[in-house]
Protein backbone atom coordinates (compact mmCIF):
# COMPACT_ATOMS: atom_id res chain seq x y z
CA UNK A 1 0.00 0.00 0.00
CA UNK A 2 1.01 3.63 -0.44
CA UNK A 3 1.40 5.91 2.55
CA UNK A 4 3.08 9.13 3.62
CA UNK A 5 6.64 8.94 4.90
CA UNK A 6 6.63 6.90 8.13
CA UNK A 7 8.99 6.81 11.07
CA UNK A 8 10.92 3.63 11.85
CA UNK A 9 8.55 2.82 14.72
CA UNK A 10 5.52 3.31 12.47
CA UNK A 11 7.00 1.07 9.77
CA UNK A 12 7.67 -1.67 12.34
CA UNK A 13 4.12 -1.41 13.73
CA UNK A 14 2.58 -1.58 10.25
CA UNK A 15 4.59 -4.63 9.19
CA UNK A 16 4.14 -6.53 12.44
CA UNK A 17 0.42 -5.82 12.53
CA UNK A 18 0.03 -7.38 9.07
CA UNK A 19 2.11 -10.41 10.09
CA UNK A 20 0.17 -10.88 13.33
CA UNK A 21 -3.17 -10.55 11.51
CA UNK A 22 -2.14 -12.98 8.74
CA UNK A 23 -1.85 -15.68 11.36
CA UNK A 24 -0.56 -19.24 11.34
CA UNK A 25 -2.10 -22.70 11.19
CA UNK A 26 -2.22 -24.85 14.29
CA UNK A 27 -0.61 -28.22 13.76
CA UNK A 28 -3.37 -30.26 15.42
CA UNK A 29 -6.72 -28.91 14.17
CA UNK A 30 -5.48 -26.65 11.31
CA UNK A 31 -7.22 -23.65 12.90
CA UNK A 32 -5.85 -20.24 11.93
CA UNK A 33 -4.64 -18.36 14.99
CA UNK A 34 -2.66 -15.11 15.38
CA UNK A 35 0.98 -15.38 14.40
CA UNK A 36 1.98 -14.47 17.94
CA UNK A 37 0.32 -13.55 21.20
CA UNK A 38 1.47 -12.15 24.53
CA UNK A 39 4.27 -14.15 26.22
CA UNK A 40 5.23 -15.94 23.02
CA UNK A 41 8.91 -16.52 22.28
CA UNK A 42 9.81 -15.48 18.72
CA UNK A 43 12.68 -15.26 16.28
CA UNK A 44 12.64 -11.98 14.35
CA UNK A 45 14.39 -11.54 11.00
CA UNK A 46 14.99 -8.00 9.70
CA UNK A 47 15.96 -8.47 6.06
CA UNK A 48 17.77 -5.93 3.88
CA UNK A 49 16.32 -5.92 0.38
CA UNK A 50 19.69 -4.86 -1.02
CA UNK A 51 20.16 -1.09 -0.90
CA UNK A 52 19.46 -0.14 2.71
CA UNK A 53 22.37 1.05 4.83
CA UNK A 54 23.45 -0.79 7.98
CA UNK A 55 22.60 2.33 9.94
CA UNK A 56 18.99 2.29 8.70
CA UNK A 57 18.72 -1.46 9.26
CA UNK A 58 19.83 -1.10 12.86
CA UNK A 59 17.24 1.61 13.47
CA UNK A 60 14.46 -0.57 12.03
CA UNK A 61 15.63 -3.63 13.99
CA UNK A 62 15.57 -1.62 17.21
CA UNK A 63 12.02 -0.43 16.43
CA UNK A 64 10.81 -3.92 15.52
CA UNK A 65 12.15 -5.47 18.74
CA UNK A 66 10.67 -2.63 20.77
CA UNK A 67 7.23 -3.09 19.20
CA UNK A 68 7.32 -6.88 19.62
CA UNK A 69 8.35 -6.74 23.28
CA UNK A 70 6.70 -3.55 24.53
CA UNK A 71 3.43 -3.59 22.61
CA UNK A 72 2.80 -7.26 21.87
CA UNK A 73 4.41 -8.58 25.05
CA UNK A 74 6.49 -11.17 23.22
CA UNK A 75 10.10 -12.13 23.89
CA UNK A 76 12.44 -11.77 20.93
CA UNK A 77 14.92 -14.43 21.99
CA UNK A 78 16.59 -14.54 18.59
CA UNK A 79 17.25 -11.69 16.19
CA UNK A 80 18.66 -11.83 12.66
CA UNK A 81 19.58 -8.60 10.85
CA UNK A 82 21.18 -8.68 7.40
CA UNK A 83 20.76 -9.14 3.65
CA UNK A 84 19.27 -12.65 3.49
CA UNK A 85 16.95 -12.24 0.49
CA UNK A 86 17.57 -9.24 -1.74
CA UNK A 87 16.06 -7.65 -4.82
CA UNK A 88 19.14 -6.25 -6.53
CA UNK A 89 19.78 -2.90 -4.80
CA UNK A 90 16.23 -2.17 -3.63
CA UNK A 91 16.10 0.41 -0.85
CA UNK A 92 13.80 -1.37 1.55
CA UNK A 93 13.46 -4.05 4.22
CA UNK A 94 11.19 -6.90 5.22
CA UNK A 95 10.29 -8.51 8.55
CA UNK A 96 9.77 -12.22 9.19
CA UNK A 97 8.52 -13.67 12.50
CA UNK A 98 9.01 -17.31 13.51
CA UNK A 99 7.05 -18.32 16.61
CA UNK A 100 9.30 -20.42 18.84
CA UNK A 101 6.80 -21.17 21.60
CA UNK A 102 6.85 -24.94 21.98
CA UNK A 103 9.40 -25.29 19.19
CA UNK A 104 11.43 -28.52 19.15
CA UNK A 105 14.99 -28.42 20.46
CA UNK A 106 16.34 -29.41 17.05
CA UNK A 107 14.89 -26.26 15.47
CA UNK A 108 16.43 -24.03 18.13
CA UNK A 109 19.76 -25.77 17.74
CA UNK A 110 19.69 -25.21 13.95
CA UNK A 111 18.86 -21.52 14.38
CA UNK A 112 21.72 -21.06 16.82
CA UNK A 113 24.29 -23.17 14.97
CA UNK A 114 27.46 -21.62 13.58
CA UNK A 115 27.89 -21.67 9.82
CA UNK A 116 30.57 -20.88 7.26
CA UNK A 117 27.99 -19.46 4.80
CA UNK A 118 29.45 -16.01 4.05
CA UNK A 119 26.12 -14.21 3.69
CA UNK A 120 24.40 -15.65 6.75
CA UNK A 121 24.63 -13.26 9.67
CA UNK A 122 24.91 -15.13 13.00
CA UNK A 123 21.78 -15.02 15.14
CA UNK A 124 21.71 -12.60 18.07
CA UNK A 125 20.51 -14.63 21.07
CA UNK A 126 19.01 -13.14 24.20
CA UNK A 127 20.97 -14.14 27.29
CA UNK A 128 19.51 -15.71 30.41
CA UNK A 129 18.85 -12.35 32.06
CA UNK A 130 17.01 -11.14 28.93
CA UNK A 131 19.86 -8.85 27.90
CA UNK A 132 20.82 -8.89 24.24
CA UNK A 133 24.58 -8.46 23.87
CA UNK A 134 24.27 -6.19 20.84
CA UNK A 135 21.96 -3.96 22.86
CA UNK A 136 24.64 -3.24 25.43
CA UNK A 137 26.07 0.21 24.94
CA UNK A 138 29.83 0.22 24.45
CA UNK A 139 31.38 2.69 26.91
CA UNK A 140 32.99 5.75 25.37
CA UNK A 141 36.77 5.82 25.44
CA UNK A 142 37.79 9.13 26.97
CA UNK A 143 41.27 10.32 26.04
CA UNK A 144 43.06 12.20 28.76
CA UNK A 145 44.76 15.50 28.01
CA UNK A 146 48.09 13.82 28.59
CA UNK A 147 47.44 11.34 25.78
CA UNK A 148 45.68 13.69 23.38
CA UNK A 149 48.73 13.86 21.15
CA UNK A 150 49.45 17.57 21.68
CA UNK A 151 52.89 16.79 23.14
CA UNK A 152 53.66 14.41 20.27
CA UNK A 153 53.79 17.06 17.54
CA UNK A 154 57.13 16.95 15.71
CA UNK A 155 59.41 19.83 16.67
CA UNK A 156 59.92 22.69 14.22
CA UNK A 157 63.22 23.63 12.68
CA UNK A 158 64.43 27.13 13.38
CA UNK A 159 62.71 30.05 11.62
CA UNK A 160 60.43 27.81 9.55
CA UNK A 161 57.10 28.67 11.17
CA UNK A 162 56.03 31.83 12.98
CA UNK A 163 52.50 32.06 14.36
CA UNK A 164 51.81 35.78 13.87
CA UNK A 165 52.98 36.05 10.23
CA UNK A 166 51.06 32.87 9.44
CA UNK A 167 47.86 34.46 10.79
CA UNK A 168 48.46 37.58 8.72
CA UNK A 169 49.23 35.59 5.58
CA UNK A 170 46.20 33.28 5.83
CA UNK A 171 43.91 36.26 6.40
CA UNK A 172 45.51 38.10 3.50
CA UNK A 173 45.03 35.12 1.19
CA UNK A 174 41.42 34.59 2.32
CA UNK A 175 40.67 38.27 1.73
CA UNK A 176 42.18 38.09 -1.75
CA UNK A 177 40.02 35.09 -2.66
CA UNK A 178 36.91 36.75 -1.23
CA UNK A 179 37.60 39.87 -3.29
CA UNK A 180 38.21 37.78 -6.42
CA UNK A 181 34.70 36.30 -6.31
CA UNK A 182 33.39 38.39 -9.27
CA UNK A 183 36.14 37.35 -11.68
CA UNK A 184 36.05 33.72 -10.57
CA UNK A 185 32.28 33.70 -11.02
CA UNK A 186 32.65 35.27 -14.45
CA UNK A 187 35.10 32.59 -15.59
CA UNK A 188 33.05 29.76 -14.10
CA UNK A 189 29.85 31.04 -15.70
CA UNK A 190 31.57 30.50 -19.07
CA UNK A 191 33.43 27.23 -18.47
CA UNK A 192 31.69 25.69 -15.46
CA UNK A 193 28.60 25.72 -13.28
CA UNK A 194 28.97 29.38 -12.28
CA UNK A 195 29.39 28.65 -8.57
CA UNK A 196 33.20 28.60 -8.19
CA UNK A 197 33.44 32.23 -7.07
CA UNK A 198 30.67 31.91 -4.51
CA UNK A 199 32.07 28.62 -3.20
CA UNK A 200 35.58 30.02 -2.84
CA UNK A 201 34.27 33.19 -1.18
CA UNK A 202 32.22 31.13 1.27
CA UNK A 203 35.30 29.20 2.32
CA UNK A 204 37.45 32.33 2.50
CA UNK A 205 34.93 34.21 4.63
CA UNK A 206 34.68 31.24 6.99
CA UNK A 207 38.45 31.20 7.39
CA UNK A 208 38.43 34.92 8.18
CA UNK A 209 35.78 34.36 10.85
CA UNK A 210 37.63 31.48 12.51
CA UNK A 211 40.52 31.60 14.94
CA UNK A 212 42.67 28.88 13.40
CA UNK A 213 45.53 27.46 15.51
CA UNK A 214 48.76 28.74 13.98
CA UNK A 215 51.35 27.63 16.54
CA UNK A 216 52.17 24.46 14.62
CA UNK A 217 51.55 23.38 10.99
CA UNK A 218 49.85 20.05 11.78
CA UNK A 219 46.88 21.40 13.81
CA UNK A 220 46.80 24.40 11.46
CA UNK A 221 46.36 22.31 8.30
CA UNK A 222 43.92 19.96 10.07
CA UNK A 223 41.79 22.89 11.24
CA UNK A 224 41.99 24.46 7.78
CA UNK A 225 40.67 21.20 6.29
CA UNK A 226 37.84 21.15 8.85
CA UNK A 227 36.90 24.77 8.08
CA UNK A 228 36.85 24.15 4.34
CA UNK A 229 34.80 20.99 4.80
CA UNK A 230 32.23 22.86 6.90
CA UNK A 231 31.88 25.84 4.57
CA UNK A 232 32.63 24.90 0.97
CA UNK A 233 30.45 22.71 -1.19
CA UNK A 234 31.09 21.19 -4.58
CA UNK A 235 34.08 19.32 -5.87
CA UNK A 236 36.54 22.12 -5.12
CA UNK A 237 35.64 22.07 -1.42
CA UNK A 238 36.17 18.31 -1.17
CA UNK A 239 39.49 18.41 -3.04
CA UNK A 240 40.89 21.33 -1.04
CA UNK A 241 39.94 19.57 2.17
CA UNK A 242 41.81 16.49 0.94
CA UNK A 243 44.86 18.62 0.14
CA UNK A 244 45.20 20.11 3.62
CA UNK A 245 44.20 16.88 5.36
CA UNK A 246 46.93 15.00 3.52
CA UNK A 247 49.48 17.71 4.39
CA UNK A 248 48.70 17.33 8.09
CA UNK A 249 48.88 13.53 7.89
CA UNK A 250 52.19 13.60 6.03
CA UNK A 251 53.80 16.00 8.51
CA UNK A 252 52.61 13.87 11.43
CA UNK A 253 54.99 11.14 10.35
CA UNK A 254 58.08 13.37 10.37
CA UNK A 255 60.63 13.58 13.18
CA UNK A 256 61.17 17.28 12.59
CA UNK A 257 59.51 19.85 10.35
CA UNK A 258 61.36 22.37 8.21
CA UNK A 259 60.89 24.01 4.82
CA UNK A 260 61.79 20.77 3.01
CA UNK A 261 59.11 18.83 4.90
CA UNK A 262 56.51 21.56 4.31
CA UNK A 263 57.27 21.56 0.58
CA UNK A 264 57.02 17.78 0.43
CA UNK A 265 53.75 17.90 2.36
CA UNK A 266 52.32 20.33 -0.19
CA UNK A 267 53.25 17.99 -3.04
CA UNK A 268 51.71 15.03 -1.17
CA UNK A 269 48.51 17.04 -0.77
CA UNK A 270 48.49 17.88 -4.48
CA UNK A 271 49.05 14.21 -5.32
CA UNK A 272 46.01 13.32 -3.20
CA UNK A 273 43.91 15.84 -5.11
CA UNK A 274 45.07 14.30 -8.41
CA UNK A 275 44.47 10.73 -7.22
CA UNK A 276 40.98 11.21 -5.78
CA UNK A 277 39.91 13.86 -8.28
CA UNK A 278 40.99 11.78 -11.25
CA UNK A 279 42.71 14.69 -13.00
CA UNK A 280 46.26 15.77 -13.81
CA UNK A 281 48.16 18.52 -15.61
CA UNK A 282 46.39 19.31 -18.87
CA UNK A 283 42.95 18.36 -17.56
CA UNK A 284 42.00 22.06 -17.29
CA UNK A 285 41.54 22.08 -13.52
CA UNK A 286 43.19 23.59 -10.45
CA UNK A 287 45.87 20.92 -10.84
CA UNK A 288 47.30 22.88 -13.78
CA UNK A 289 48.38 25.42 -11.17
CA UNK A 290 48.93 23.13 -8.19
CA UNK A 291 51.22 20.55 -9.82
CA UNK A 292 53.85 22.93 -11.29
CA UNK A 293 53.78 24.98 -8.10
CA UNK A 294 54.36 21.93 -5.88
CA UNK A 295 57.11 20.60 -8.13
CA UNK A 296 58.88 23.96 -8.07
CA UNK A 297 58.49 24.27 -4.30
CA UNK A 298 60.02 20.83 -3.69
CA UNK A 299 62.83 21.60 -6.12
CA UNK A 300 63.75 25.09 -4.85
CA UNK A 301 61.92 25.62 -1.53
CA UNK A 302 61.16 29.05 -2.96
CA UNK A 303 57.55 30.15 -2.56
CA UNK A 304 57.91 33.08 -4.95
CA UNK A 305 59.08 30.80 -7.76
CA UNK A 306 56.29 28.35 -6.95
CA UNK A 307 53.71 31.14 -7.16
CA UNK A 308 55.07 32.13 -10.57
CA UNK A 309 54.70 28.53 -11.78
CA UNK A 310 51.14 28.47 -10.46
CA UNK A 311 50.27 31.67 -12.35
CA UNK A 312 51.85 30.35 -15.54
CA UNK A 313 49.95 27.08 -15.23
CA UNK A 314 46.66 28.82 -14.47
CA UNK A 315 47.02 31.20 -17.44
CA UNK A 316 47.84 28.27 -19.73
CA UNK A 317 44.38 26.80 -19.17
CA UNK A 318 42.90 29.63 -21.25
CA UNK A 319 44.51 28.10 -24.33
CA UNK A 320 43.30 24.57 -23.57
CA UNK A 321 40.43 23.80 -25.92
CA UNK A 322 39.51 20.50 -24.29
CA UNK A 323 39.06 19.32 -20.72
CA UNK A 324 39.14 15.80 -19.29
CA UNK A 325 37.59 16.55 -15.91
CA UNK A 326 34.98 18.80 -14.33
CA UNK A 327 32.08 20.65 -15.93
CA UNK A 328 34.35 21.92 -18.72
CA UNK A 329 34.55 18.36 -20.02
CA UNK A 330 31.09 18.81 -21.56
CA UNK A 331 31.73 22.13 -23.30
CA UNK A 332 32.81 22.87 -26.86
CA UNK A 333 36.23 24.14 -27.91
CA UNK A 334 34.83 27.52 -28.88
CA UNK A 335 33.34 27.95 -25.42
CA UNK A 336 36.54 27.01 -23.59
CA UNK A 337 38.96 28.93 -25.77
CA UNK A 338 40.26 32.10 -24.12
CA UNK A 339 38.80 31.58 -20.62
CA UNK A 340 41.07 30.19 -17.87
CA UNK A 341 39.98 27.63 -15.33
CA UNK A 342 38.67 29.51 -12.25
CA UNK A 343 39.98 26.90 -9.81
CA UNK A 344 43.50 27.24 -11.19
CA UNK A 345 43.23 31.04 -11.06
CA UNK A 346 42.18 30.81 -7.40
CA UNK A 347 45.26 28.73 -6.61
CA UNK A 348 47.50 31.31 -8.33
CA UNK A 349 45.87 34.15 -6.37
CA UNK A 350 46.45 32.40 -3.03
CA UNK A 351 50.10 31.56 -3.68
CA UNK A 352 50.87 35.05 -5.04
CA UNK A 353 49.35 36.54 -1.90
CA UNK A 354 51.55 34.39 0.34
CA UNK A 355 54.79 35.65 -1.25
Amino acid sequence: KQSPMLTSDEIAKTLLYEIEKYGRQQSDNKEIIPMFVKSDDVCLMVNNLGGTSNFEMSILANSAVKVMEDEYGCTVSRLLVGAFMTSFDMHGASLTVLNLTGAPTDLLRCLDAATSAPAWIPVDITTVNNKRYTGNEIPEVISSTASSGIQKLPPLKENVWNSNPIKELINKAATAISNAEPILTKYDTIVGDGDCGITMKRGADKILSEELPTDHPIPFFSSLADTISASMGGTSGVLLELLFRKMATYLSGKDKIGMVELSEAFREGVNAVSFYGGASVGSRTMLDALVPASDELVSTNNLKDAAAKARSGADSTAAMKTASAGRSNYLSESTLDGTPDPGAIAVAIVLETLV
